[in-house]
């Protein structure tokens, strides 16, 4: 084979629940889009039982592509969902995790920034997700009690002192 081969296109999502299972994944809020990702539960041959660790990362990663009605009109919408595609498509090495699925969630930037431009962001997506915690996973959370009494450090509930 010679070097100058194109990439490879990438496996694409496009059932829904597989881009439902990815929303409820890590997630990264660039520029000209959001990018959510999750581990793949993988199936054996037929459905039958689960894959070990061997075969789900043997397992490529999948891309899915969502570009909303408030973006624009369908052409808008199509040419950005193509240079969000083309973009993962070009990208080599692929930075992707295998065995995990991946959602890119449009932005209108995403038309007018450069091409070079969108996929540093990729990349930069990319490996803040795989590094692990994201900004919101890495803010200290509250739990509901200490939300609501004020004497374990959260705020007094609406409509007066707290008793």
């Amino acid at each position: 084979m010679s070097d100058s081969s194109p990439p490879a296109t990438p496996h694409r999502l496009k059932r829904r629940a597989d881009f439902l299972r990815a929303a409820a994944g890590k997630r990264f809020h660039g520029k000209a889009f959001t990018l959510q990702a999750a581990r793949r539960a993988q199936t054996g041959p037929a459905g039958v039982g689960e894959t070990g660790e061997s075969g789900l990362s043997a397992a490529p990663p999948r891309f899915g592509f969502t570009v909303t009605k408030k973006i624009g009109k369908a052409v808008v919408r199509n040419r950005i969902r193509r240079r969000l595609r083309e973009a993962v498509r070009t990208l080599d090495p692929l930075p992707a995790r295998a065995g995990h699925d991946y959602v890119m969630i449009a932005r209108a930037e995403a038309l007018g920034l450069a091409f070079a431009a969108l996929q540093a962001e990729l990349v930069r997506a990319l490996g803040r997700i795989e590094a692990g915690k994201t900004r919101a996973e890495s803010l200290p959370r509250k739990s509901r009690r200490q939300e609501a009494n004020p004497a374990l450090g959260g705020k007094p509930r609406r409509g007066g002192e707290a008793t």
